[in-house]
């Protein structure tokens, strides 16, 4: 993934949430957004570091950057058409 960082339209926290509701809630919040828009996700559950990259290949949506940082993860996320 990409190292520069990446500027969020919107942030997506479902830390203290364990698989499937990260992802459940992520689709759930992108219905009535913008192509383009670029969301951010926090998550603590490791899960989320196949999960994200799988939603975003189902979808047809480009996962800008998959980062850990301690037990957080952050994930972008760019909406497309």
């Amino acid at each position: 993934m990409s190292e520069q960082p990446h500027r969020a339209d919107h942030t997506l926290d479902v830390t203290g949430r364990a698989c499937p509701e990260p992802i459940t809630e992520l689709q759930g919040f992108v219905e009535d957004l913008e192509p383009g828009t670029v969301v951010e996700v926090l998550a603590d559950d490791g899960g989320i570091q196949w999960d994200l990259p799988a939603w975003c290949v189902g979808h047809g949506h480009a996962l800008l950057a998959l980062e850990e940082s301690g037990r957080l993860w952050k994930g972008y996320v760019r909406l497309e058409g």
